[in-house]
């Protein structure tokens, strides 16, 4: 089938599937349960359950149990990298570094529910991709008509930090500035919760983070400097 696009999260969501005999309609579970991750934690919503952690109106203990999982995995990673993801580093409560990466591994346990057995789902840009092969090109923060390097996977995760899409919205939390000295990291490995977060520590860390990615267990990346210099750990899948 082609291509789906739904605008959930604010944030255009694909999903191609290879599969046979696969209609829209079997994809509505999947759109559902990203729809419900969007009521409960958009920070833009005023009734979202992290808008009203947020205020102070909710205590952590009555959330729901996902928003509680997420604020325990949000914490454990603020201390795996040294305070660089950190959930409150706008100053306010945003967890959406981690949330939308773990919505859409769950989206991909849908989808295998469902017996879907090859497919791409594409969150913003950061990928899932099951089955295969697949071929996926890392935009160049640059060159927006080019491509930083071509992954061939079947079964791996894509998640890229940059200022290019969004501006400077990465911040280092030590210092309250975006780094000057890296254009963009890509982190791939086999979920897109951890990838996506340890791409936005990454590229929050400046071109130090590069040298950081390289003891991350199980996960690769590419990362770009402002230079334009391109440095990639040793087991990155470049084509």
């Amino acid at each position: 089938m082609s291509a789906v696009v739904e605008q959930i999260m604010g944030m255009p969501i694909v999903v191609e599937v290879r599969d046979d005999a696969v209609t829209a309609g079997d994809l509505e579970p999947m759109f559902d349960w990203l729809r419900r991750v969007d009521e409960t934690f958009s920070t833009y919503r005023d009734d979202s359950e992290i808008s009203r952690l947020d205020r102070g109106e909710l205590e952590l203990a009555d959330a729901e149990p996902d928003v509680r999982w997420v604020f325990e995995r949000c914490e454990q990673l603020r201390r795996e990298t040294n305070g660089f993801f950190d959930a409150r580093a706008s100053g306010r409560l945003d967890p959406s570094g981690l949330v939308k990466g773990w919505a859409v591994d769950r989206a991909v346990d849908v989808l295998r529910a469902a017996e879907l057995e090859s497919f791409a789902l594409s969150a913003g840009g950061d990928m899932r991709v099951v089955g295969g092969p697949w071929r996926v090109g890392i935009e160049h923060p640059l060159e927006r008509q080019g491509v930083a390097a071509v992954i061939e996977a079947n079964d791996l995760a894509i998640a890229t930090s940059a200022a290019y899409a969004r501006g400077d919205h990465v911040l280092d939390p030590h210092t309250g500035r975006a780094p000057a000295d890296v254009l963009s990291v890509t982190v791939v490995g086999p979920g897109l919760a951890a990838a996506d977060a340890y791409a936005t520590a990454a590229f929050a860390m400046g071109a130090r983070g590069a040298r950081w990615t390289a003891t991350l267990d199980g996960y690769e990346a590419l990362t770009i400097l402002a230079d334009e210099t391109v440095l990639t750990t040793a087991g990155f899948p470049g084509v």
